[in-house]
């Protein structure tokens, strides 16, 4: 007898279900979702709501109503004559030379004002992918030659302008600038070397990112000023600028060679092993296909780095070097505007702050033009 098998029935069709009742517009649902959901979150709400417009009203009186814009000459009776009810930002415009350019001769200071839109103008083109050739090197190398000449001189009727007369933003530049062009190089060699397999190389590599990553860089700073020049022979000496230089990049390539190995262990083994399988030597296959995704993978703690070296360049006012940070405090030595150092410490940070948030703006867009999570 055969059994005829008893297939189950097809469930009845669900119906749609009515939409979801609107709260409003998109504005006032996100506000009740977000802020109002419930009455724990709404008197949070209302408190910081409250501390936050007394805190804009404040700075509002302080930094704009009740402000001072300009002085005549030298006089800052006007600015001492508020009592700290509102800023004095005269002092901006009174300083800004030498906050900007410190020592450097007066008359001359149109020099390291070029020389900091070369840079500017340098990074602007080097952000754009359509320079990303060959010649770009070529370029980087004409415009740094080009900036030493502007601030050195000494031909084409320039003056000669030693570098302990330079100062402020230039030198900030100067430190960032060649500190991240030739640490990243080492950092991707270093970060290479501690993953090979010769034990001397890997060793070494070790051994010299665990020393510099262990100690702050003020002592290395210390030991570029200070210690270096006795180990020197007899009538050489190098500049103090260079030394700290030199400092500069020892320490952002210990510190990229960690992230660039973090990127490096990230490549699934794979793509080594389709190197390999394309004959590729070993450079010809980290270049080609390692180290650009490997480099993708850390984008964002690269530009994190990237900052906060550019930040680290004020710790050589300890040194005795006129970076922008110590231009400014140098600049309120001046008993007639000491009483207005907050001013000019708010205007070195909105630099300091355009530098930075143009790095991290340029790395969320390079994150999504190469599909960067």
């Amino acid at each position: 007898m055969s059994s005829v098998a008893h297939l189950p029935q097809d469930p009845l069709p669900i119906g749609p279900r009515p939409a979801p009742r609107a709260l409003g517009g998109h504005l006032t649902a996100w506000l009740r979702a977000n802020l109002f959901a419930s009455i724990p979150s709404s008197i949070m709400t209302l408190l910081l709501l409250f501390l936050l417009g007394k805190a804009c009203i404040g700075l509002w009186q302080w930094g704009i109503a009740n402000a001072v814009w300009i002085v005549s000459g030298n006089d800052s009776s006007a600015c001492r004559a508020l009592r700290g009810v509102g800023a004095c930002w005269a002092v901006v415009p009174e300083k800004y030379r030498f906050i900007l350019f410190g020592t450097y001769p007066f008359s001359e200071q149109w020099r390291p004002a070029l020389a900091v839109v070369i840079f500017i103008a340098l990074f602007a083109v080097s952000s754009r992918r359509s320079f990303w050739r060959k010649e770009l090197f070529l370029l980087w190398a004409a415009a740094l030659i080009m900036i030493g000449c502007l601030m050195w001189g000494g031909f084409l009727g320039l003056s000669f302008v030693t570098q302990d007369r330079w100062g402020g933003l230039p030198v900030t530049l100067i430190l960032a600038t060649f500190g991240l062009a030739f640490g990243f190089p080492l950092g991707i060699l270093v970060a290479l070397g501690r993953r090979s397999k010769l034990p001397a190389i890997r060793s070494l590599c070790v051994l010299y990112v665990e020393l510099i990553r262990g100690v702050p860089l003020i002592s290395l700073l210390f030991m570029a000023s200070v210690m270096f020049p006795l180990f020197m022979p007899d009538g050489v000496n190098i500049d103090k600028l260079l030394r700290a230089q030199i400092a500069f990049i020892l320490y952002a390539g210990a510190y990229l060679a960690e992230v660039v190995r973090g990127g490096l262990q990230a490549v699934p083994r794979g793509q080594y092993e389709a190197g390999d399988a394309l004959g590729l030597s070993y450079w010809q296959k980290h270049a080609l296909i390692v180290l650009p995704q490997a480099i993708r993978h850390v984008i964002p703690p690269l530009v994190n780095t990237f900052i906060a070296f550019f930040k680290d360049t004020s710790l050589v006012l300890i040194i005795g070097i006129f970076d922008l940070l110590t231009t400014a405090k140098t600049a309120i030595v001046d008993p007639a505007w000491q009483s207005f150092s907050v001013e000019v410490y708010v205007f070195v940070g909105v630099i300091y702050f355009v530098f930075c948030f143009a790095m991290s703006r340029y790395s969320r867009s390079l994150e999504a033009q190469r599909g960067t999570n």
